[in-house]
């Protein structure tokens, strides 16, 4: 892409950079994000200027005019390049989101190079996507096997009836074993895996390391597949499209692992945080066995992804009661948009089947997830969820909602810890014999015990979770 040509400055509005912004991420954030969002749409209107550590952004909170941002893509593009602050050298240099925003793969694409990274994908998941595929099935059995061994293993324990972290102990292994299963890689690349992909969408002062760290992992593994390829979607995308380089399906796959490990991780963790909690309507589709309803319902409540990544004007233009100028940075919010629709939706159809599917826990336009990976993370979300509640008889919330720790962030807002007590329904699921030192390709099956142990030394120093 060329130098985007900036024109001159509306007339008849003021530069976002001009405008008195309020830093977004504060304590009153961390503690009522929704009452950050009522307050800025009563003083702005559907779109406010914020501060987003030490950059002004425009932040986009009612549902429509979210919608027409992520919809309108030759209005508004993912391409950094179309950053004006980045191209003028105006940002930090030490940004620390920036890091993100500099990994070139699909996600950051527009149109025609857009569509053919995201054809790339959707052909190598398709034969995980099919139930009655060899590999679609193979991947839900161990879904439902990997959470069964978990549950296994805090019985084993911890005991029929006890105390557990539904983060730590389930919902973070889990993901990370599946992880391990899909891309086929081995268990060395995985342990530290996720808590890079927490330092790098949480924006911590260690946030390039991170992201460093993590795309090193995946292109090793892409180069390790190319050498060694297997049953896997890395050896299934480097088929596809055989001309990419390590590098590129590096990146790739980095930007899979966040959307499995923290993105499909969240929509778990803030669905049984619905259930636990007695949002009624997400425990009624739960009591009637509607695991798909019970996720939408809960993910148009809590959306796993709080403030969607930038999208950059691509000319001036309207939106809100403001003129966002071409290159402008604007984050469409996907739980002030949600806020929003409940807020109209004292209406009947918010109540209907057909409302709650109009969650932007997926996305939504060009850029939404492939149809593909949304019904993977969809079957990931329901099995995780339906597994707990299957094996559960009793589960209570060992602390009051509000007083939750959730991890502060620009994007996510996902839960820290989930402490419940909890009962078994039955005796408890048998945990597997912990595996003789296997050849590198066998440790793809990784054994729970283990990666639950590497998990805690990363998340608690060494010390037990209590």
């Amino acid at each position: 892409m060329e130098a985007h040509p900036y024109p001159a400055e509306p007339a008849d509005s003021p530069w976002l950079e001009s405008l008195p912004v309020q830093p977004l991420l504060t304590s009153e954030f961390d503690a009522d994000p929704g009452a950050v969002y009522g307050r800025l749409r009563r003083q702005y209107g559907p779109v406010a200027p914020v501060g987003l550590m030490g950059v002004p952004v425009w932040l986009v909170l009612d549902y429509r005019e979210v919608l027409e941002v992520l919809r309108n893509e030759s209005q508004w593009r993912r391409d950094i390049r179309y950053w004006r602050a980045r191209a003028e050298g105006r940002l930090p240099h030490d940004w620390p989101l920036l890091a993100g925003y500099e990994v070139r793969q699909t996600m950051f694409m527009d149109e025609e190079e857009h569509r053919a990274a995201r054809g790339t994908l959707h052909s190598a998941l398709r034969p995980f996507q099919e139930a009655r595929s060899p590999q679609g099935w193979e991947l839900r059995a161990a879904v439902a096997g990997y959470a069964d061994e978990l549950v296994g293993v805090l019985a084993a324990e911890s005991g029929t009836a006890g105390f557990a972290d539904l983060g730590a102990q389930y919902t973070r292994p889990l993901l990370l074993m599946v992880t391990t299963k899909l891309f086929g890689c081995p268990v060395e690349l995985g342990d530290e895996l996720v808590m890079d992909l927490w330092r790098m969408l949480d924006g911590g002062p260690d946030a390039g390391p991170a992201t460093g760290r993590a795309l090193a992992a995946m292109t090793r593994l892409a180069a390790h597949r190319r050498a060694r390829p297997g049953d896997d979607l890395t050896s299934y995308m480097l088929l596809t499209d055989p001309k990419l380089t390590d590098e590129q399906l590096g990146r790739e796959l980095f930007m899979n692992a966040v959307y499995l490990n923290d993105i499909t991780g969240n929509m778990v963790m803030n669905t049984l945080l619905e259930v636990l909690r007695g949002n009624a309507t997400v425990r009624r589709s739960l009591s009637a066995g509607q695991l798909g309803e019970t996720v939408n319902r809960a993910a148009l409540a809590n959306p796993p992804v709080a403030n969607m990544c930038f999208r950059f004007a691509a000319r001036d233009v309207r939106l809100g009661n403001f003129r966002v100028r071409a290159g402008d940075a604007v984050s469409p919010s996907a739980a002030a948009a949600h806020q929003d629709l409940l807020a109209i939706g004292a209406s009947p159809m918010v109540g209907s089947a057909v409302s709650t599917r109009a969650h932007l826990g997926w996305g939504a336009g060009p850029h939404q997830c492939p149809s593909a990976a949304r019904e993977l993370g969809g079957l990931i979300v329901a099995t995780a969820v339906g597994r707990v509640f299957e094996h559960f008889g009793r589960a209570e919330l060992t602390l009051p909602p509000d007083q939750l720790p959730w991890r502060a962030g620009p994007v996510v807002r996902g839960l820290k810890v989930l402490p419940v007590r909890y009962e078994l329904s039955g005796p408890p699921p048998s945990v597997p014999r912990p595996r003789e030192a296997a050849a590198p390709e066998a440790a793809t099956d990784t054994n729970a015990r283990g990666l639950l142990a590497a998990l805690r030394r990363l998340m608690f120093g060494g010390k037990k979770a209590t």
